[in-house]
C-alpha cells in the first residue's frame, strides 16, 4: 500500500503569474461559485477576494493564491515545493484558465439573454461570471463514482481519503491545503488498493478501470474534439452512464453544446419561466443559446 503522510511538507519555491481574462468577467461570481460548490467544499480557503488551493500538477505538489489585479484580470502567487520551471509555470497557467474559463466568449450568450424576459435578470446578476469547472476532469469523473448512490458529505469524506492517501498536505501562503493527486498517482493505484482506500469493492472497480481507460485518452483531446466522440470514450469508461458522461462534458471540460437533463434543472427553469415548464420544454428554452446552452443551463442553477 502506498505510505500515507499525515506531515504537511513545506513550499518553499515561489513565483507569480498574470492571467488575462476575455471580458466581461468578474471575479467575484467566481468565488461565489466556489464557496457553495459541495462537491470540493473546504478544500479551499476563499481569504477576502483571494483564493487558496492546493494542486498536484508536473510532479509539483503546490499551492496558487489566486485574485483579482487592477484591470480586472487574476494575478496568481505561487508557492511549491519544488522549483517552479518554465514547465511547472505553463501548466499552472494552463489548469487555472481552464478551470476558471478564462477563455470562454460570452458576447452570444448575453446577446440571447437580453432577448429572453424570463432569464434576463439571472443573466444580469451574474454578469461576467465564467463557468468554475471541477479543477480537472479526472477529479469530475472520481467524483461521479463517489457519488453513485452515496450522500453527499460520505462521497466528500471518501474523496479526502483518497487525496490524503497519496498525498501529504502542503503548507502555504499561512495555510495547510490538501491537494488531489494527478492521473498519473491515481494509475498508480492497484484495484485491491483502492478497495481499501474506498471501502467499497463496486466502487473501487469502477474508479480502477475509469483511471486506466483515462491513461489512454488524451486531455486535448477531451477538451477539443468532436464532442460526440468525446461522449463515447466517456460512456466507454466503467461506471460512466449518459447522465454522468453530459455533467463531464459540462462541468469537467466545458463542453457547452450540451444540456443536463435532470430534476434540479428542470426545478430551476420552472423557477423562472413558470410552474407550468416541463421536461420536454426544456430543449426548446434553450435553443436561443446554442452551442452555449450548457451555460443557460449552469446559470440557471447557480444563479438563484
Amino acid at each position: 500500500m502506498t505510505a500515507q503522510a499525515h506531515h504537511p511538507v513545506t513550499a518553499e519555491h515561489r513565483a507569480r503569474l498574470d492571467l488575462a481574462a476575455r471580458r466581461p468577467f468578474e471575479w467575484h461570481h467566481s468565488l461565489r461559485f466556489i464557496c457553495g460548490f459541495p462537491a470540493t467544499r473546504d478544500e479551499q480557503i476563499v481569504d477576502g477576494d483571494h483564493l487558496i488551493k492546493a494542486w498536484r500538477l508536473a510532479d509539483h505538489s503546490l499551492v496558487t493564491r489566486i485574485g483579482p489585479d487592477n484591470v480586472g484580470s487574476l494575478q496568481v502567487d505561487v508557492e511549491a515545493t519544488g522549483e517552479v520551471t518554465d514547465a511547472v509555470r505553463e501548466a499552472v497557467a494552463d489548469r487555472l484558465r481552464f478551470y476558471l474559463s478564462l477563455d470562454d466568449d460570452l458576447a452570444a450568450f448575453d446577446r440571447a439573454a437580453r432577448q429572453d424576459p424570463d432569464f434576463a435578470p439571472i443573466a444580469a446578476r451574474m454578469h461576467g461570471y465564467h463557468q468554475v469547472k471541477f479543477p480537472t476532469p479526472v477529479e469530475n469523473l472520481v467524483w461521479s463514482i463517489l457519488a453513485q448512490r452515496s450522500p453527499i458529505p460520505v462521497a466528500r469524506e471518501v474523496k479526502l481519503r483518497l487525496m490524503r492517501h497519496l498525498n501529504p498536505p502542503v503548507e502555504a501562503f499561512g495555510s495547510v491545503l490538501q491537494p488531489f493527486p494527478s492521473l498519473d498517482q491515481l494509475a498508480g493505484l492497484e484495484q485491491a488498493e483502492l478497495t481499501e482506500v474506498l471501502r467499497n469493492e463496486r466502487k473501487a472497480r469502477y474508479l480502477y478501470g475509469t483511471i486506466q481507460g483515462l491513461t489512454r485518452l488524451d486531455e486535448d483531446f477531451l477538451r477539443h474534439g468532436d464532442v460526440a466522440a468525446v461522449e463515447q470514450a466517456l460512456l466507454a469508461l466503467p461506471g460512466i452512464g449518459p447522465w454522468s458522461s453530459v455533467f463531464v462534458l459540462i462541468r469537467g471540460l466545458g463542453r457547452m453544446e450540451y444540456l443536463p437533463d435532470d430534476a434540479e434543472l428542470l426545478r430551476a427553469a420552472r423557477t423562472a419561466y413558470g410552474p407550468q415548464v416541463t421536461t420536454e420544454d426544456l430543449p426548446v428554452l434553450a435553443a436561443p443559446y446554442a452551442p452555449l446552452q450548457g451555460y443557460w443551463a449552469h446559470y440557471l442553477r447557480a444563479g438563484q
